[in-house]
């Protein structure tokens, strides 16, 4: 059980990780720091949004259209983080105590 949490805390760990690269590069390139015509940039911004389209899709029929703003990753942000404190809090669970 001991390996179960530790394999979800590392899941929800990287999906973190990837969703604070996203978000830190839709800043970057809507202040036009970045530029997505950069191939690299551009690799690295579609491949992101590819990783999290699937998260973000199912909130966003949920959520209400707002012209020019996405809520649909501070919804997930709060969501994934929510589920890291419920995991860590039932951790005695996994160890078995």
């Amino acid at each position: 059980m001991v390996t179960l949490f530790q394999a979800l805390n590392l899941i929800l760990n990287v999906v973190w990780f990837i969703m604070i690269a996203q978000i830190i590069l839709s800043w970057l390139i809507n202040f036009q720091v970045l530029n997505i015509r950069q191939p690299t940039v551009a690799q690295i911004w579609f491949g992101l949004n590819r990783l999290l389209d699937p998260v973000y899709t199912p909130i966003r029929r949920f959520l209400p259209q707002t012209p020019g703003l996405d809520l649909a990753p501070l919804v997930a942000f709060i969501v994934l983080i929510i589920a890291q404190r419920a995991l860590i809090n039932n951790a005695g669970f996994f160890y078995g105590y």
